[in-house]
């Protein structure tokens, strides 16, 4: 397994997916001009065990929440590409179907549409959200849980030095049954937002979680999306039951439910789920935060193009994500107001610009 993660073609591979969509950022630009020696360097790193993760880059955002995004090195990230391509696959097979982020295939899009399937079908829904999910990602166990898969010591022990390398997160000092009173400080915990690696890491970590959910619990109905899910049933008595199973079980994973994100409902009521507001007649809209949020980074976008310090691709290409998940609700009207009679106005269909916009 390490050899078809180390040797250079996989390497040259990673380098050209990490690289997608940004090749004109400089530190991309600088490693793609020595490209053939930077992934030299780091297959003789990888398989001489010296290769250590770079120094991240940390932001700390607050839209839509506060939160600490950290970006690693690129040459990194190349590495862990490399990695998922070869250890992802091994655990793909066992995910559940009803696992949607960050897999070929599924997305929040799909998992809106399954939530909408349950939601149809069952009368009462326990939403629920994990607090603080990466900063309270255990290394121990997330370790344990890989080594169930894993058995190539040299992947190991690659896996083993991201987790290792991760940078220190917001602190999640919550206390679990056997703890003394130092015992959140010993236990080294918390992975990166942004890497591609974590994303993979919080699947396998929560993979157990799932299975539990629909062969153990037997629920009918049962989405998730990173630490976001909702598992649906007839009866709401049952529902609360589980709900207290549930917040033992991830105590074993040293992870506790949100409080003020944790709530049973109607399936009859309106509800927010990944991004969308959804009616029960099956309309979708989007939350009002959104919509203000996104009114306010277009005049920032639009007033940096006057000044020349954005270009006509950055703003494209900014806007065009917005506007590609806004398509997903009902929001002709809404696009064709913030739009009319420009870029992106649904108004026109072959959705090109318009003369003096």
């Amino acid at each position: 397994m390490f050899d078809r993660i180390a040797r250079f073609d996989a390497l040259v591979a990673a380098a050209r997916r990490a690289a997608q969509g940004k090749r004109r950022k400089p530190g991309v630009a600088a490693f793609l001009a020595s490209l053939e020696r930077h992934l030299l360097r780091i297959e003789s790193e990888l398989r001489a065990k010296t290769w250590r993760p770079g120094q991240y880059t940390v932001l700390d955002v607050r839209d839509p929440k506060p939160r600490r995004v950290s970006a690693a090195p690129f040459c990194d990230r190349v590495v862990h590409h490399a990695i998922c391509a070869v250890v992802e696959p091994l655990f793909e097979r066992g995910f559940i179907f009803d696992s949607y982020a960050n897999r070929l295939g599924k997305g929040t899009h799909r998992a809106v549409m399954r939530y909408e399937h349950y939601r149809d079908r069952h009368r009462h829904v326990l939403r629920a959200d994990v607090f603080r999910f990466f900063p309270a990602i255990d290394h121990d166990i997330l370790k344990l849980s890989l080594r169930r898969r894993v058995r190539c010591e040299r992947t190991l022990w690659l896996l083993d030095a991201i987790i290792d390398g991760s940078n220190p997160q917001e602190p999640v000092h919550l206390y679990y049954p056997g703890d003394d009173l130092f015992t959140p400080w010993q236990r080294r915990r918390g992975l990166p937002i942004g890497n591609l690696s974590s994303q993979f890491f919080a699947n396998v970590y929560l993979d157990g979680f799932d299975h539990w959910v629909k062969e153990v619990l037997r629920a009918p109905g049962y989405v998730r999306y990173v630490d976001d899910f909702a598992i649906f049933h007839d009866d709401p008595v049952v529902l609360e039951e589980w709900r207290g199973r549930i917040t033992s079980y991830l105590g074993g994973r040293r992870l506790a439910l949100h409080p003020a994100k944790t709530h049973l409902a109607p399936t009859t009521a309106q509800a927010e789920f990944l991004g969308f507001v959804l009616l029960p007649d099956g309309r979708r809209r989007l939350p009002e935060a959104n919509v203000r949020r996104f009114r306010d980074r277009l005049r920032g976008l639009r007033d940096r193009w006057r000044h020349g310090t954005a270009t006509e691709e950055e703003v494209l290409q900014r806007v065009q994500a917005w506007a590609a998940h806004a398509r997903h609700a009902d929001t002709w009207r809404l696009r064709h107001a913030i739009f009319r009679g420009g870029w992106f106005d649904p108004a026109w269909s072959d959705g090109s610009p318009v003369a003096g916009a």
